[in-house]
């Protein structure tokens, strides 16, 4: 089977998207709200097959000058073993606004030898790096709209 992958916001669905990254461990109970404002202030990576249904999805958030970060990768189940993260990692570190950035970044609990292979290691000095991070976040948001 064919795939290709695009670009094109308009192609993309909202729907499978926000379905597939709302049960993640990385982003468990987005609001559609989040997401849909996420995807709109990224660069999107849709992945389709032949009918032009969509199976895959990333995004990078960048400046497009110094630095990137790769978020919420994912080729769905039954398109998996066929080569489509490494298509979808090729065509995202080959575009053309992701040339030359001092820093690409990416968090991974799982598929750390998928993206080694795309030139990602670990932080070089980690004791530089600081972070604010709210793990239950969208657990929180939704309890207060309850």
């Amino acid at each position: 089977m064919n795939y290709q992958v695009s670009c094109q916001k308009s192609r993309l669905n909202i729907e499978l998207i926000h379905e597939f990254i709302s049960g993640t461990y990385w982003a468990k109970g987005i609001p559609i709200e989040i997401m849909l404002r996420a995807i709109q202030n990224s660069l999107c990576f849709g992945v389709y097959d032949e009918q032009g249904e969509q199976v895959g999805f990333a995004r990078v958030i960048s400046d497009f000058a110094t630095f990137g970060y790769l978020a919420d990768v994912f080729i769905l189940q039954a398109h998996r073993g066929q080569g489509l993260s490494k298509l979808l990692l090729t065509e995202i570190m080959s575009h053309p606004r992701l040339q030359n950035l001092r820093r690409f970044c990416l968090a991974t609990a799982d598929a750390h030898t998928l993206y080694q292979q795309f030139g990602f290691t670990p932080l070089t000095a980690p004791e530089t790096m600081m972070e604010v991070r709210v793990a239950d976040i969208y657990q929180q948001l939704n309890n207060t709209h309850k």
